[in-house]
């Protein structure tokens, strides 16, 4: 398949210019998608076993129409993308949302679309008042039964991919942080591009930054370029396996029979960023027991270390938070 490229342009080298975010509409669309088409998702099948028996049919009906099985996604459905953002912030923004844009945004659907969907989502854009009203409705019953549950989960990978990458931005630089996004990304002296199997545009971001906005739900990259919206790059996260929302009542005795009693309660104790003294004392080891064990981890790379002053400070990475589950 032919690719496309979306370049986002950049002052060179401008740190500032780049931030991360989280978008649970996002996740909320993409997870629409996974039960919509689950062959293509095998890294959702151990949520999808947990989820589809609860999920509300008449909700996911609606959000299905409104969302497609894959390419363009309505930009009214998810709105910019912060660090500190919630799902009861994106839901508000929802149901506060402009209905102009919406209108636009159905407009793109429909001519995505054929037959009885076309109809149904033509008479949508013609009521987007009440279309704003009904899928704000649908996102919070299919939040509340389908993702509501895991978003700890969620969002301890999310923020995980996003601290490894900030360290790596530090230790490595910007350019390094950007190549190893994802392989349809890449870095040039003054973009970050982004291979995609439709969408093609160079955009300046001079004046506005790039966010970076890591996923759970989604498997591939996403632009989002159109205005007012803020130019944003969604990626896959990092430690996402078929077996992350598992929870486990055995965890702790699974951990120890992979990694060792010791290690296993560090790894479970570390809810960083904790020095070696605090990992030692939240696993009942002395320090330089916790010491050993924490390199042990390291050099697994289920934790990562960084100096602050005097002290190391070790969070787990998005690997460590995959293993660690619920």
């Amino acid at each position: 398949m032919h690719r496309k490229m979306v370049e986002f342009r950049l002052a060179p080298d401008d740190l500032s210019a780049i931030r991360f975010g989280l978008s649970p509409g996002h996740e909320l669309a993409h997870a629409v998608r996974v039960l919509a088409r689950p062959e293509h998702h095998p890294l959702q099948w151990g949520w999808l076993r947990s989820t589809r028996p609860r999920v509300p049919r008449a909700p996911f009906e609606l959000l299905r129409l409104v969302v497609g099985a894959e390419g363009y996604l309505p930009d009214f459905l998810t709105s910019a993308p912060d660090w500190d953002l919630s799902p009861g912030d994106e839901l508000d923004r929802l149901r506060r949302a402009d209905v102009g844009p919406m209108r636009v945004d159905l407009g793109k659907r429909v001519l995505r679309t054929s037959g009885a969907e076309r109809h149904a989502l033509q008479a949508m854009a013609d009521d987007p008042a009440g279309t704003r009203a009904a899928v704000a409705d649908a996102w919070e019953a299919f939040w509340d039964a389908a993702l509501a549950p895991f978003w700890p989960q969620v969002e301890r990978l999310l923020r995980a991919d996003i601290g490894l990458r900030s360290r790596r931005v530090t230790t490595h630089g910007l350019g390094a942080m950007v190549a190893t996004l994802n392989e349809a990304v890449t870095w040039g002296s003054d973009a970050v591009r982004v291979r995609l199997a439709k969408h093609e545009e160079v955009l300046d971001c001079a004046g506005s930054g790039l966010v970076l906005v890591p996923s759970v739900m989604s498997r591939r990259c996403a632009a989002l370029t159109e205005p007012p919206a803020q130019p944003t790059l969604f990626y896959p996260a990092l430690g996402v396996s078929e077996t992350w929302t598992t929870a486990g009542a055995d965890l702790s005795a699974s951990l120890a029979a992979l990694l060792g009693e010791g290690r296993a309660r560090l790894l479970l104790a570390l809810h960083g960023p904790m020095s070696t003294s605090e990992v030692a004392g939240a696993g009942g080891v002395g320090v330089s027991t916790a010491s050993h064990h924490l390199a042990v981890l390291r050099a697994s790379r289920l934790v990562d270390a960084r100096r602050e002053g005097n002290r190391v400070m070790h969070v787990r990475t998005p690997l460590g938070e995959a293993l660690v589950g619920g």
